[in-house]
């Protein structure tokens, strides 16, 4: 897999250090899923926020790449 350039403050990960974003990015949106942040409005919204960013990265990350991220 191709991975996604990353690049933070002006320097670029190394294609591990991209795999590692992209697998704790999932591993992150796989918990806020099966556990959230709480059943108060608060968390709910927390978990909304999170879930629609990270579905956005990803999506960039499918543009640039044109691999399932």
């Amino acid at each position: 897999m191709n991975e996604s350039h990353i690049t933070i403050n002006g320097k670029s990960l190394s294609v591990a250090q991209s795999m590692t974003v992209r697998v704790a990015l999932n591993d992150f949106a796989m918990s806020l899923r099966s556990d959230g942040l709480g059943d108060d409005d608060h968390g709910k919204a927390m978990v909304e926020g999170y879930l629609k960013a990270i579905n956005e990265i990803f999506t960039i990350m499918k543009e640039k790449e044109g691999v399932g991220c």
